[in-house]
């Protein structure tokens, strides 16, 4: 059974892109935020290609055919050779057990996304959906001081907000978001054409800050992920911007 909120032949279409964009996207943000669908999907995946690349025919030894021959000529009292289509059978039907333990294998075994990865997924789908709404920002301002107050009262912390217009990467403004299981802020960025997202909020308790530089990089559906804490906070920035310019903006929001 699925969560209910998304039916099991969407599942299946999504898995063999049946999907139009709008409906794949819309399916992309639910598995984002839904661990169950989505180990179904990474089950159906990982199934799907089992079987088309690897080899489920188990072909019966020589020997295996010429002890059966050799048993039902004993039984019939005298010679009995078999057609080579019967032989095909048998040797089809002693495959059978194997692609049933195969195929029980991998729908058992745990395939789901890890909790990173999960996490890379709702960053990229909270992007694709900024865009594609048209809500890029909730106060639009490039003034970091109309930016950073519009938070308070809406979150339970203070986001550190930089206008960083003079190392070409100018405020638009800011919104509220939600990953993790829970609201955070998002910052927003220009660099030429491109709209970068920034997501800030609070690091689960007992996750610990990296020495220095980027905690983890990451790149999902041509979409660039940058995350690193500092301090006790979550730092994420995301976009289909360069990768070096992408990282140079997070090097000037670590400073």
């Amino acid at each position: 059974m699925t969560c209910g909120r998304i039916p099991e032949l969407l599942l299946h279409a999504h898995v063999d892109g049946e999907l139009d964009p709008a409906r794949s996207l819309e399916t992309e943000a639910h598995l984002a935020e839904c661990p169950d669908c989505a180990a179904r999907v990474e089950n159906q995946r990982a199934l799907r290609s089992a079987l088309e690349g690897a080899s489920l025919r188990y072909d019966a030894p020589a020997s295996l055919e010429t002890r059966i021959r050799r048993e039902l000529a004993r039984a019939a009292g005298r010679p009995a050779p078999a057609s080579a289509s019967r032989w095909r059978w048998v040797a089809m039907a002693a495959s059978l057990p194997l692609v049933a333990v195969l195929a029980w294998t991998l729908v058992a075994r745990p395939h789901g996304p890890s909790t990173e990865d999960r996490l890379d997924q709702e960053i990229v789908s909270a992007h694709v959906r900024s865009l594609m709404a048209d809500h890029l920002t909730d106060v639009p301002s490039s003034d970091q001081h109309t930016v950073k107050p519009w938070f308070a009262g809406k979150l339970d912390f203070s986001p550190e907000v930089r206008d960083l217009a003079t190392d070409g990467y100018p405020l638009v403004g800011g919104r509220l978001d939600y990953l993790d299981q829970r609201a955070v802020a998002a910052l927003v960025y220009e660099r030429g054409k491109h709209a970068i997202n920034v997501f800030i909020w609070p690091a689960s308790s007992g996750a610990t800050d990296p020495a220095s530089g980027a905690d983890r990089e990451t790149t999902f559906r041509g979409y660039h992920v940058i995350r690193w804490r500092r301090a006790g906070t979550s730092y994420a920035v995301v976009s289909d911007l360069n990768l070096p310019e992408l990282r140079e903006l997070a090097r000037h929001l670590q400073r």
